[in-house]
């Protein structure tokens, strides 16, 4: 008995060691197989459905990601400086256009002066301030410009080695000059540009420098910039204030943004990297450095960074661009004549009888919607057998197909599903009472044009003649002087009265555009001009060979 009991005894106690050194073993094993995941980078993250989330990038990856990606960019990023001469707008022009509650005119116009300043550079503490560094911005003193003339900056992103250069349109807007400064030259060394193509909807323009000789340009990938998430980390690089290539970070934080008053295809992607005054046109970028926006805006009642900006997505930018560099360099947007509202109403859904689409509120006669039979109070709910579900995906739909193709329309009026075909025809033809976009460059008939000279001119009033302390009758008063001109180069100004060009006198506006138009490339010009008034006037000469 005694020897079975011992028996017993020993097996339960080897038994045990086995047990204890299985435990142990397997507590060596996992706390091994943890270091190693630890070490790995393996962190326990977890999302909300249990899954293991991505290793997060120590602060050391992140800062050395951000360095990498401003390195790869700001060679594409320019620096874009403007010259104009303010004109006053009459208002005979505007006809058009409705007046709204503020006084204002042109509601995209009145958009951009409440919540971003409009052109004129918003005072400090006013409701806003665009996204363009116009004199008084500058932290560094005063006006950018003299003597009645308004330089502006803003900033471009090459987009092509053959020198064309992504921008705003509101920075080169009535520009008489424009000048580009590359990343890496000196402050000294600026390229004369020209604007190849402008397109107001979506306030892009697209500007163009003979490339340096000595070495090539860089240009910038475009992104796709429908594959961003809000949360994404991106990188804001262009001039605020006229401190060029500079660099600031922040996330993606809202996609798809339609700003009250804004234009049909104005969505953008709205960020909280700092974007100040001198930053618009620049780049939004990825961490993958391909530009994913250009930047166009900011909300702000200070004039100064609020953590709310917006950038014009890249893959807009992308089809704005190769319309503008190609054909006749005008951005061209398909329509089929059709108005809806532009807030979907599910109530106006179910009093139409239908759960998706868009119901319309007038069809535009003589439009190609009215032809193929569409009314007022049908609801469009497919194109080409897609679904439509809200005026945003109709509008980038039938706006996204070239003039002159044709389209399916799926419609429902009064409960019966019908069918159309429509020919897609040119929204700014076809809204052109709308859209705008008349030349407002173009002369007015009895306004004064400048010669080859770039000089305009006009005939000296008695009274002037007195106060400039010339004989009256004689010579002609410059009126304006264009930027980047012959006049403008030899220092010509508005106020000097011309009184002989090449020994001639020249007492009318016909007399001078006659003399001064035969006048050839590489002949030499002098002028005979009166400048200052009265006492402290007198006659000088401003000579120089023509180009």
């Amino acid at each position: 008995m005694n020897s079975r009991f011992s028996a017993l005894m020993s097996r339960m106690r080897t038994q045990r060691a086995l047990s204890t050194l299985v435990i142990l073993l397997t507590l060596t094993v996992g706390i091994l197989i943890g270091t190693i995941l630890s070490r790995g980078g393996v962190k326990g993250n977890f999302a909300p459905d249990g899954s293991l989330l991505p290793a997060m990038q120590s602060p050391q990856q992140l800062s050395n990601t951000f360095g990498q990606v401003a390195s790869a960019v700001e060679p594409t990023v320019v620096n874009v400086s403007t010259e104009s001469t303010p004109k006053v707008r009459r208002r005979g022009n505007n006809r058009n256009r409705v007046p709204h509650g503020n006084g204002s005119e042109d509601p995209f116009q009145d958009f951009f002066d409440r919540f971003f300043g409009g052109q004129q550079g918003g005072q400090q503490g006013g409701p806003g301030g665009d996204d363009d560094d116009q004199g008084p911005q500058s932290p560094f003193g005063g006006p950018g410009g003299g003597g009645g003339r308004q330089r502006s900056l803003g900033s471009g992103v090459i987009l092509n080695a053959n020198g064309y250069i992504m921008t705003n349109f509101h920075v080169v807007d009535k520009a008489d000059r424009i000048r580009v400064k590359l990343f890496d030259e000196p402050a000294t060394v600026l390229h004369d540009a020209k604007v190849v193509g402008i397109d107001t909807e979506t306030d892009l323009a697209l500007i163009k420098i003979d490339p340096p000789k000595d070495k090539p340009l860089t240009a910038a990938r475009l992104g796709d910039s429908d594959k961003m998430s809000v949360g994404d980390w991106v990188l804001a690089i262009g001039s605020p204030f006229d401190l060029e290539a500079t660099v600031t970070a922040g996330i993606v934080s809202a996609k798809g943004r339609n700003l009250p008053g804004g234009r049909q295809f104005q969505s953008f992607i709205q960020t909280d990297a700092a974007i100040n005054p001198g930053n618009s046109g620049g780049p939004l970028v990825s961490m993958n450095a391909e530009v994913i926006g250009i930047n166009t805006a900011i909300y702000t009642q200070s004039f100064g960074y609020q953590g709310v900006g917006f950038a014009m997505p890249s893959n807009v930018v992308r089809d704005v661009y190769e319309q503008l560099r190609t054909g006749d360099h005008k951005v061209a947007r398909g329509s089929i004549g059709v108005e809806f509202s532009a807030v979907p109403s599910p109530a106006v859904l179910r009093i139409y009888g239908v759960k998706n689409g868009v119901p319309i509120s007038n069809v535009r006669p003589d439009s190609p919607a009215a032809k193929a039979g569409l009314q007022g109070e049908d609801t469009i709910t497919a194109v080409n057998g897609k679904t439509i579900k809200g005026g945003d995906e109709l509008v980038n739909l039938i706006s996204a197909t070239r003039p002159g193709a044709k389209l399916n329309v799926t419609f429902v009026r009064n409960g019966q599903e019908k069918q159309a075909t429509v020919v897609v025809a040119d929204r700014a033809k076809l809204f052109a009472d709308r859209t705008d976009q008349t030349d407002e460059s173009t002369p007015d008939e009895n306004e004064p044009v400048p010669t080859k000279l770039g000089i305009t001119v006009k005939p000296v009033s008695p009274e002037m003649a007195e106060r400039f302390g010339v004989p009256e009758g004689k010579g002609v008063q410059v009126s304006d002087v264009k930027a980047d001109s012959f006049g403008y180069d030899l220092g010509l100004a508005p106020g000097m009265v011309i009184l002989k060009v090449n020994k001639q006198p020249v007492n009318s506006e016909d007399e001078f555009r006659k003399i001064t138009s035969q006048i050839k490339s590489g002949q030499d010009v002098v002028f005979l001009v009166h400048a200052g008034r009265g006492a402290n006037g007198g006659n000088t000469f401003i000579s120089g060979t023509l180009p």
